[in-house]
């Protein structure tokens, strides 16, 4: 595989990447060209447990951004492309109700951090601050902002909901755990998904 630029993970990281699990620089590492990054797994939790907030998650749902559900023990498969300095992930869960795909492109920023867009068409947008923890990758969201049609309204900091998200990799199991949680303030946890996956890059059928 031909050498390419650091992905926005390892670019936001800066000199903390080397900290990185060996195992999680190659997954944050750009795909080169003609190449995909594939994903299996297992969300053990995924969606909305809270009830009263389903019915605007499900408008958002059919955008591939949140899950309106609440699912235990979802298998998954994750897609990951590079576009220029971007990554492109599918996550598409195997429901029982039929497969339902979250989509986000995440680009790097000029002066630390990174910039994610979910949904297709966009209607969320976040920067997230990127740092390194006992080799584990760990985001936190610094802003965060809804996007509708060409309307964009940034959403004010003591209203915003705060995203985090982990991914780590597990010696013991060889393989790769992601932990995202979303909570608001003065609710609390609004949304979340957490499981473990295996990894491999490819040649891109498509």
């Amino acid at each position: 595989m031909e050498h390419v630029p650091h992905s926005p993970y390892l670019r936001a990281l800066g000199a903390r990447r080397s900290a990185l699990h060996p195992e999680l620089q190659t997954y944050f590492s750009a795909i080169p060209p003609g190449h995909v990054g594939i994903g299996e797994g297992v969300f053990t939790e995924a969606g909305a447990h809270r009830r009263l907030l389903r019915p605007f998650f499900r408008r958002l749902q059919p955008y591939g951004a949140l899950y309106a559900g609440w699912a235990k023990n979802v298998p998954f498969t994750l897609r990951n492309t590079s576009v220029g300095t971007r990554t492109v992930s599918e996550r598409t869960l195997h429901l029982p109700e039929g497969d339902w795909a979250m989509r986000d492109v995440v680009a790097p920023l000029p002066h630390g951090g990174v910039h994610e867009q979910l949904g297709e068409p966009v209607v969320f947008a976040a920067i997230f601050d990127a740092d390194v923890k006992d080799g584990a990758l760990e985001l936190q969201s610094r802003r965060v902002g809804l996007q509708l049609g060409r309307v964009r309204v940034r959403i004010p900091r003591v209203l915003a909901p705060v995203i985090r998200l982990t991914e780590r990799w597990d010696d013991a199991t060889g393989r790769q755990s992601v932990d995202v949680r979303v909570d608001m303030p003065l609710i609390g946890r609004v949304y979340e998904y957490r499981g473990a996956f295996t990894y491999r890059i490819t040649e891109d059928a498509a």
